[in-house]
């Protein structure tokens, strides 16, 4: 996997509404933020423009206005920034994490019950059955 571009905050609030559906017009992207985060029309296409530098969106030139769409995906932006994560806070390791999440989280039996069956899914897999 090519390395992934590093993404600020404020641009995964752009990408996440090219990730719920694209493409999208840069004023569309800041309709659908306007309800939650208090930008202006400049701002979010500035970050439109990063992204687009980034390689993490692109743009139809061929549209007018531009329609913005999702270059790389959700679940592989949410991967690197866990392992990113995992790297810095615990020193790459997955087991400090879980502890610290378990310790302070109050989980359904039903979030339980998925724990549960991921774990045995993965001890199934290291053990090659």
């Amino acid at each position: 996997m090519n390395k992934l571009p590093v993404i600020s905050e404020a641009e995964w609030e752009v990408m996440k509404i090219l990730w719920k559906g694209s493409p999208k017009t840069a004023n569309e992207v800041i309709d659908a933020l306007a309800s939650q985060i208090d930008w202006s029309p400049k701002t979010v296409r500035t970050l439109l423009n990063r992204l687009v530098a980034k390689k993490a969106a692109a743009y139809d030139p061929d549209s007018r206005p531009y329609s913005y769409y999702a270059l790389i995906s959700e679940e592989e932006c949410q991967k690197a920034e866990t392992q990113s994560f995992l790297k810095r806070i615990y020193s790459g390791s997955f087991k400090p994490l879980m502890v610290n999440f378990l310790k302070n989280e109050q989980l359904s039996s039903d979030e339980i019950e998925e724990l549960r069956n991921l774990l045995d899914e993965q001890s199934r897999l290291t053990k090659g059955e």
